[in-house]
């Protein structure tokens, strides 16, 4: 039985490196941090069951965002990053990291393509874009 409620309001940072973010948590609608470690089979002769071992970290990051075209808004921000490794940290909500708001990370991570156009009459036009690779990390400090 769940003890507590979590309300998805979280804060999104993107940049080149941890220490070049921008926030751009007003421009996304949806996110997602996924932390995968590839299963390696090791099954031996005479086992009755196949075994797995942990192998090399496949993490992604996909986010939703409004196009936005203005100076130091979605489209200004990202283009830049197309085709290099970069840095993405979503913190389920605003202040302080701790062990309670934790801030995912992923640092190297790829953002390999970015849609510059997805409109639809009488709609507000969102993309989604996805970070591939990179190393995970929790920071709880």
């Amino acid at each position: 039985m769940a003890t507590s409620t979590y309300l998805s309001n979280p804060v999104v940072l993107i940049g080149a490196t941890s220490a070049s973010t921008t926030d751009i948590t007003d421009q996304v609608s949806a996110c997602t941090v996924n932390y995968i470690v590839e299963a390696l089979e090791d099954t031996a002769f005479g086992s009755t069951a196949r075994t797995n071992t942990a192998g090399l970290q496949s993490n992604s990051a996909t986010l939703t965002l409004y196009a936005s075209f203005a100076a130091s808004e979605s489209y200004a921000l990202l283009s830049v990053l197309v085709g290099t490794k970069c840095y993405i940290k979503v913190t389920p909500a605003a202040g302080a990291n701790t062990a309670t708001n934790p801030g995912f990370e992923l640092t190297n991570t790829y953002l390999s393509a970015l849609p510059v156009m997805n409109a639809n009459l009488g709609e507000l036009a969102t993309y989604d874009i996805e970070l591939m690779g990179g190393a995970y990390t929790v920071d709880v400090t």
